[in-house]
């Protein structure tokens, strides 16, 4: 079911008094999305959206279907039915650029303990896996040696035909958050408060057949692994519940730089104690990251941070960027930002220099990356001093666009066809440029009035 509404999301009256947020005025000059479309087809929770070309993309949640949408029109291309329990992941397998039929499938992993491939195009289950003894929680793709993992309780290793090529033995209950893949044949695992590095084994002459090695356990965290992503091609970057944050270096996995400081612990408080403080709140749990050539943007509880990775310290950041925790943050071009939240709401940001304004605080010890290892309390008050006074930039809000009902939990950006947001609401939404729409449809309307004679050109 789609339904057009004019006029972008504007801020409910009142919110301002109840909340110390940033806020915008009505007329919103700089939000390019002041048309948005309602795309219904889900009857629970939407988590998951991928994008799988230009134009389309597709959706799941806990109601265990996947959704192919078109961008462009809002319409509903396919429906694939197949888990009967949440989906958990959803990744694409694109096809390799050597093979002529470019057929993209698309990879779904279920609470229901099956991993589901599908024909992208047709929607047809090409294969059904559901010799898993624990829930995938991760899919990732590794393009180069053309095999996909799958990580749970354990982590498995397949091919494009589906054949599992080796595993691992049981690593842990509590399972594989995230996976990502670095250098020299490696993935790095997150398995509760601590990193797991694998290395691939590829066949060769002396040995046809695929292995998987553990090579290192990173235990640097004091608690459970909340994001992982990669930087570049030479480091990647995790966040935890209790707002550790740490670079790490992709090629030998030492820290780059490490911070946990994210709060202000009374000095006859043991570390212990303190984590136990930290975690009656989530504002610090670091949810999510991305990152540029220059920064690093993390989403910490209900805050937004910029930290420079040449300048190894934060440039800027909105303490209050929500009323609740953020959930998904994206760098979009024209150095903008956009995050969404648990209190329902999406937000513009644009990173700005600050011109001869007074800066705003950094929280006591927050990414305080001078050197390595942890940071010493009492030796580290100058630098907190300092670093007070470093914020360079200023994230200011540019767009607020109110939709959803409940909690946004990620978004998919579309450079022709404008914002995708999925909701706890059931619910998914489609932003446009108003201005970009409106040429569109005044195109159409003269091209179709040229094909049928009413227009004359002089």
């Amino acid at each position: 079911m789609l339904r057009w509404l004019i006029g972008g999301g504007r801020e409910p009256q009142g919110l301002a008094e109840k909340s110390p947020l940033q806020t915008i005025g009505e007329e919103q000059t700089q939000n390019p999305y002041t048309e948005l479309l309602v795309l219904k087809a889900h009857h629970d929770i939407v988590r998951f959206l991928v994008q799988l070309d230009d134009y389309r993309f597709a959706s799941a949640g806990d109601d265990g279907v996947v959704v192919v949408w078109n961008a462009q029109t809002g319409e509903k291309l396919l429906e694939l039915n197949g888990h009967t329990q949440k989906i958990t992941a959803i990744i694409t397998f694109p096809s390799l650029e050597s093979c002529e039929e470019k057929n993209q499938l698309i990879l779904t992993a279920s609470a229901d303990r099956t991993v589901i491939v599908w024909d992208s195009d047709t929607g047809r289950q090409v294969q059904r896996i559901s010799c898993f003894q624990s829930t995938v929680k991760c899919l990732t793709v590794l393009q180069r040696l053309d095999v996909w993992l799958s990580g749970g309780n354990d982590l498995c290793v397949w091919n494009r035909k589906l054949d599992l090529l080796c595993k691992t033995s049981h690593l842990s209950d509590t399972g594989i958050s995230a996976l990502v893949e670095i250098p020299k044949n490696c993935v790095v695992a997150a398995v509760g408060k601590e990193l797991i590095i694998f290395r691939l084994l590829a066949p060769t002459e002396g040995s046809l057949e695929w292995d998987i090695l553990e090579i290192k356990h990173l235990l640097d965290h004091q608690d459970n692994i909340l994001s992982l992503i990669n930087v570049n091609d030479l480091s990647f970057v995790t966040g935890s519940h209790i707002g550790e944050l740490i670079i790490w270096d992709a090629l030998d996995w030492t820290m780059q730089a490490y911070e946990r400081n994210f709060w202000d612990p009374s000095p006859q408080l043991d570390t212990q104690q303190e984590i136990k403080l930290c975690q009656k709140s989530n504002d610090i749990s670091i949810h999510h990251f991305t990152c540029d050539e220059e920064n690093v943007f993390a989403a910490v509880g209900r805050g937004l941070y910029v930290y420079n990775l040449q300048m190894k310290r934060v440039i800027a950041c909105q303490k209050t960027a929500h009323d609740s925790n953020v959930l998904h943050i994206a760098k979009l071009p024209n150095r903008q930002l956009i995050s969404c939240s648990e209190d329902g709401s999406v937000r513009i940001w644009e990173l700005r220099e600050k011109q001869q304004l007074a800066a705003e605080p950094v929280p006591t010890g927050f990414f305080n990356m001078w050197g390595f290892g942890r940071v010493n309390k009492q030796a580290s008050q100058p630098v907190k001093k300092q670093q007070e006074n470093a914020t360079s930039c200023s994230l200011e809000l540019i767009g607020d666009l109110i939709g959803h009902s409940s909690s946004v939990e990620m978004f998919l950006y579309f450079e022709d066809h404008g914002l995708v947001t999925c909701s706890a609401d059931h619910l998914i939404i489609l932003w446009k440029n108003g201005e970009r729409e409106s040429g569109l449809r005044s195109l159409r309307l003269f091209q179709k009035l040229e094909e049928n004679g009413d227009l004359y050109l002089v």
